[in-house]
C-alpha cells in the first residue's frame, strides 16, 4: 500500500487499545468520586474529533458532555466549568498552544485535566493532571474516546455490552489493517480522478459530522489547499445544497447510526444534479469480529483508516506534500 508502514501501523494502534485498563481505572475513580459534567477541549482536529463522543453522550446520557473549542473556551469561559468538571484534552504531538492555554485556564478554576498524546515529556502531557501515552503519532484519538466513553457510559448503567464491545475492540489494529488493503483500490481510483479537481462539497451526518469537517478543513484545505464545502446532512437542504453543479465533486461519508437516513436522503439529490458523487459507506467493510450493534460507533475510525488511503494518493497524483504549510507553524499567528 502507498505510503503505509503496516507494523507502525499496527504498533501505534495497538498501544492506545493497551491503554484499556488505566482509562477504566481512571473512569471508575472519576465516577467513585463524582463529577458534574465533562467537557472535550480541542482544536483543529482534535476539536472535530470530540463530536461524536458528546453526540454519543447526548443520545444516550443524562449526563453533560460537551465538546469545546480550546482557544474559545479560554477567552469566553463556560459557566458551567469548575471544581466538579473534568476535561479531556488531546494533541498527536503534546505542544498544541490553544491546548496548553486552555488545561492552564481550566486548572486555573479547579477542572481535573486529562490528557491522551504519544510524548510523555511533552507540554500538555507534564501540564495536565493525568496523562495518558499511547506510542508517537498515534491517530486518531478514537481508540482511547471509545474506551473511556464506554466505561463511563457503562459504569452509569447508559451502555450495556460495554465488556464485550472493549473484548471485540482489542482486534481494532487488525480489522482496520484490513480496512486499510481493502479502501486502497478505491482510494487510488478516486485520487486518478480528482487529480485536478480543485473543489469538493463534503457532507456528513451523526457521528460523522466531526470526521466530514475534519476531512474538510484539516486535509483538503490544510494539507492540500483545496477548496471546500462541508455540510451536515440534516443541514444540507437549507442553504448548501444550491452549490451543486453538474461536474461539482461530491464526497459523502456514510456510517451505520440512526442518523443514517438523512445522510442517504442528502446523496440521493446529490446524484440528481451532480455527474461525480463518491460514498465512502462503512458497511461495505466487513469488520470482522465486531458485533453489528456496535459497528455504528466504529465509524469515524472506519472512514479515518478509507480516507488515510485517500490522502495518501491525492498527494502521489496532485504531487503536493501532506506535510506542506504556507502558514500553520510557519508564520505567527
Amino acid at each position: 500500500m502507498l505510503g503505509f508502514n503496516e507494523p507502525e501501523f499496527l504498533s501505534q494502534l495497538a498501544s492506545a487499545v493497551a491503554l484499556r485498563p488505566r482509562i477504566e481505572e481512571l473512569v471508575d475513580r472519576l465516577v467513585d468520586d463524582g463529577f458534574d459534567n465533562l467537557f472535550l477541549v480541542g482544536a483543529g482536529g482534535t476539536y472535530a474529533q470530540m463530536w461524536p463522543y458528546e453526540h454519543l453522550a447526548r443520545r444516550t446520557s443524562t449526563l453533560d458532555v460537551r465538546a469545546v473549542i480550546a482557544a474559545e473556551l479560554v477567552v469566553s469561559g463556560d459557566r458551567r466549568l469548575g471544581e466538579k468538571s473534568v476535561a479531556i484534552f488531546t494533541s498527536v504531538s503534546g505542544t498544541t498552544d490553544d491546548s496548553l492555554r486552555a488545561i492552564e485556564y481550566c486548572k486555573a478554576r479547579g477542572v481535573l485535566t486529562i490528557g491522551f498524546t504519544g510524548y510523555p515529556e511533552s507540554p500538555i502531557a507534564e501540564a495536565v493532571d493525568v496523562a495518558l501515552i499511547s506510542e508517537p503519532k498515534t491517530w486518531p484519538f478514537d481508540m482511547q474516546m471509545l474506551l473511556f466513553m464506554g466505561r463511563l457510559l457503562s459504569r452509569r448503567g447508559e451502555f450495556d455490552g460495554y465488556e464485550r464491545f472493549a473484548a471485540e475492540f482489542e482486534g481494532i489494529p487488525g480489522i482496520l489493517l484490513e480496512v486499510a488493503r481493502q479502501a486502497e483500490p478505491v482510494a487510488a481510483a478516486f485520487a486518478e480522478a480528482h487529480k485536478d479537481t480543485d473543489y469538493h462539497f463534503l457532507i456528513g451526518g451523526g457521528n460523522l459530522w466531526g470526521f466530514t469537517y475534519l476531512y474538510s478543513m484539516c486535509i483538503l484545505e490544510e494539507m492540500q489547499w483545496l477548496r471546500t464545502t462541508r455540510v451536515h446532512s440534516a443541514e444540507f437542504f437549507h442553504g448548501s445544497l444550491e452549490l451543486l453543479e453538474e461536474d461539482t465533486s461530491v464526497i459523502i461519508f456514510q456510517g451505520e447510526d440512526e442518523t443514517r437516513p438523512l445522510t442517504d436522503r442528502a446523496a440521493a439529490f446529490a446524484k440528481r444534479v451532480s455527474k461525480d458523487v463518491t460514498v465512502f459507506d462503512t458497511r461495505d467493510y466487513p469488520l470482522e469480529g465486531i458485533s453489528p450493534e456496535f459497528r455504528g460507533l466504529l465509524a469515524p475510525l472506519v472512514l479515518d483508516t478509507v480516507m488515510d488511503r485517500v490522502s495518501k494518493h491525492l498527494e502521489r497524483v496532485r504531487d503536493h506534500s501532506l506535510q506542506l504549510r504556507r502558514y500553520y507553524r510557519v508564520m505567527d499567528y
